[in-house]
């Protein structure tokens, strides 16, 4: 029995406490217990009790003064029960403005404040609650999307496979192409130096024709320098006149009229380096993709590939009379009304935070300005369940920020984050 009285009467006193000593928290009623002396938090002084919000100011840190505009710095704290509690400057109250939403802060005004704090902390408890689902919302998305990034993956490395593959073929191409090329070249020249030495040779067969000692009709590099080494041999003194196939006289000019098997062997020359050129442009073009496609492999694309979907789009913002866009992971513009294009940076890496290391991207190296420094973009990614651009500003000259919405960027530690209210 004695024991219960003894509980009522010291949640009496503390009752009778919080009454009288206003604008402190719960957490620091304890130094403001009614006795004969305070001490003020800092250590720095005692006083009486009865100096504690008396209106004048004791003690350096403003402790004694939590319920008046006395001490310059000081705190109220108003605790809005059904709301939010919160801190505001103690030159604010009684100054006949609601601040707190339970009127704590205007005691001692002719103003008339509502309590608003349970209308309020409805609202507020309805926007989290919504928050909430949309970020339940965002999250699923996000794992949509991250098998989504997984499948773009897998499929971008069978694609550079198959590049490889192709590489590989068209090399081979390359090599026999490059060897087939020489060979008719030579072939040509090996030709062209038959008919030469062959000029005022008796005979009414081509020498060309001669050369074809297999009778196969087609005339090789080393049947032709057969022939040659013959005429050497012999000694012959070939002149004009005598020539078969008729050309010029003056060495160095051309001839008017070509051996038809020089002829042949001059067009196949011509379709191998025609289709060596062709190889070559198809090689160098496989070359760039492969080199592109391992560049984009080789992004941090976030650790379960969740960013790689972003790469491939583009997202616009129009800001007063400009038009922004972003295409992520590659660069940011900036498009006037008259079509001028700035670039506001090329993709840069992700920020450098540890906390969330995927919540911001740079763009870094654009356009300079006039009498200014270069371009830079810094995006911020927020949880969404929609993907698009949200704002644009300019908060330093050159330096632009950009709000971007995503379910990729929601994380699943934001669902215990909330709004922490003594209700």
């Amino acid at each position: 029995m004695h024991c219960h009285i003894l509980i009522a009467v010291v949640l009496w006193s503390i009752s009778i406490d919080s009454q009288t000593i206003r604008g402190i928290s719960l957490s620091y009623k304890r130094f403001y217990r009614e006795r004969k002396s305070f001490l003020c938090i800092d250590g720095s002084k005692l006083i009486p009790f009865d100096q504690v919000n008396d209106d004048y100011c004791d003690c350096v840190d403003g402790s004694d003064e939590p319920g008046t505009a006395a001490c310059p710095g000081g705190r109220f704290y108003c605790t809005n029960l059904g709301y939010r509690p919160h801190y505001i400057p103690s030159s604010r109250v009684n100054d006949a403005i609601c601040d707190c939403c339970d009127a704590s802060d205007e005691y001692n005004s002719h103003t008339l404040c509502q309590n608003t704090c349970r209308d309020l902390g409805q609202t507020e408890r309805e926007e989290v609650k919504s928050q909430m689902k949309a970020l339940d919302e965002g999250l699923r998305l996000k794992q949509e999307l991250i098998q989504e990034g997984i499948q773009m993956w897998q499929d971008k490395q069978a694609q550079l496979r198959d590049l490889q593959r192709v590489s590989d073929d068209l090399q081979t191409q390359l090599d026999d192409l490059r060897k087939e090329d020489v060979r008719r070249k030579e072939e040509v020249d090996a030709l062209r130096e038959l008919v030469n030495s062959h000029r005022g040779h008796n005979s009414t067969e081509s020498p060309v024709s001669e050369s074809d000692r297999s009778r196969d009709g087609s005339v090789t590099v080393k049947e032709v320098q057969a022939k040659l080494a013959d005429i050497q041999a012999e000694g012959r003194d070939l002149s004009e006149d005598g020539a078969i196939i008729r050309g010029s006289s003056v060495p160095g000019q051309p001839a008017e009229e070509e051996d038809p098997v020089v002829k042949a062997a001059i067009s196949a020359a011509e379709k191998a380096a025609a289709e060596l050129k062709r190889i070559e442009d198809a090689y160098e073009a496989v070359y760039m993709e492969i080199r592109d496609l391992r560049e984009k492999l080789a992004t941090d694309f976030g650790p379960e590939r969740e960013f790689l979907f972003l790469h491939i789009q583009c997202f616009h913002q129009k800001v007063n009379e400009y038009f922004y866009e972003l295409c992520p992971f590659n660069q940011v513009t900036q498009t006037s009304a008259s079509g001028a294009e700035v670039s506001l940076g090329k993709w840069g890496s992700w920020a450098d935070s540890r906390e969330n290391r995927y919540g911001q991207m740079k763009y870094v190296n654009g356009e300079p300005c006039w009498q200014g420094p270069t371009r830079n973009t810094v995006v911020t990614l927020t949880c969404g369940t929609e993907t698009a651009m949200r704002s644009v500003k300019e908060p330093s000259k050159c330096q632009y920020a950009v709000e971007f919405q995503t379910p990729v960027a929601c994380r699943l530690a934001q669902r215990g984050r909330g709004i922490h209210s003594e209700l």
